[in-house]
């Protein structure tokens, strides 16, 4: 049964590829919830399996074991109140479509009249900034651009969640700054709750009302930051509190703990396996 003050549940998540002896354990054990009208930041470690966990959350992969639910449901395929932003923007547009096209697309699937599309495709590319672009072609746009023309499809959609999975790992520094302001004002306008994934240690402290810090694969929740920031942030003031450098230094210790404790854990496999290695050249 859904708490009703969570929208997103996680419980006891664990994934294996493969099966046997040669099964590799990607997530451990999982648990974590999101908040309705949060936007909680998760980071962690190379490896950690953050795109194992996400793919899991969106139903684009099957869990070996635990519990996923979405307002009460359980997740067993993509759920109709998602929606996904990925890092490689460019392969999700449909390079033949204009930019209405693109963001409208989805809302097909809805029914909706098309009276109700255009007004929601709008209305979404205005508030992500391009309003003047919706009949020009993704390749017509620069990267950061078509990175804006994902995030209006999805927030066009009207989803109860929305996921980013390193949404703008690929663009340059100053495009990156826009674009994390843009998700804070997005979020704030459509009251949306946002789960995003990021390997930014900054961008996690920017965006985030909280951050989860993954461990080292198999994965489970090292620790959760809250973040004590004003709701109202810019790049200038808000990476110039201090508050925020001590945020940042928590959360880099943290992973920095996260893969000692991974690097411990391969030099004690590795010993255990000389150790046998030895004792069948002894003969015990």
């Amino acid at each position: 049964m859904s708490n009703g003050e969570n929208l997103l549940e996680v419980s006891s998540l664990r994934k294996v590829y493969g099966t046997g002896t040669g099964g590799v354990e990607a997530i451990g054990d999982l648990t974590f919830t999101v908040r309705r009208g949060e936007l909680l930041c998760i980071v962690g470690p190379s490896g950690a399996g953050k795109t194992t966990f996400l793919r899991c959350v969106a139903g684009l992969l099957n869990r070996t074991s635990g519990e996923i639910l979405l307002d009460g449901e359980t997740i067993d395929g993509p759920p109709k109140g998602m929606a996904v932003v990925f890092q490689e923007y460019g392969r999700s547009l449909y390079p033949w479509m204009t930019v209405f096209q693109n963001v409208e697309f989805p809302l097909m699937d809805k029914r909706l009249s098309k009276s109700r599309r255009v007004e929601l495709v709008t209305e979404a590319l205005g508030a992500v900034g391009l309003a003047a672009s919706a009949k020009s072609y993704p390749w017509q746009l620069s990267g950061g651009m078509q990175q804006r023309v994902a995030i209006a499809r999805a927030v066009a959609y009207e989803p109860r969640l929305l996921i980013m999975d390193e949404p703008f790992a690929a663009v340059d520094a100053q495009t990156r700054a826009e674009l994390e302001y843009l998700v804070r004002d997005l979020w704030r306008r459509f009251d949306i709750t946002v789960l995003f994934v990021t390997h930014d240690i900054d961008e996690s402290v920017y965006l985030a009302e909280r951050v989860l810090v993954l461990s080292s694969a198999p994965t489970f929740v090292l620790a959760e930051v809250p973040i004590a920031l004003p709701s109202d942030r810019d790049q200038l003031t808000t990476r110039s509190d201090p508050r925020f450098a001590d945020h940042r230094t928590r959360i880099y210790q943290l992973i920095q703990q996260a893969k000692r404790t991974n690097a411990r854990k391969r030099f004690d496999a590795r010993n255990i396996q000389l150790t046998g290695q030895d004792l069948e050249l002894t003969g015990q």
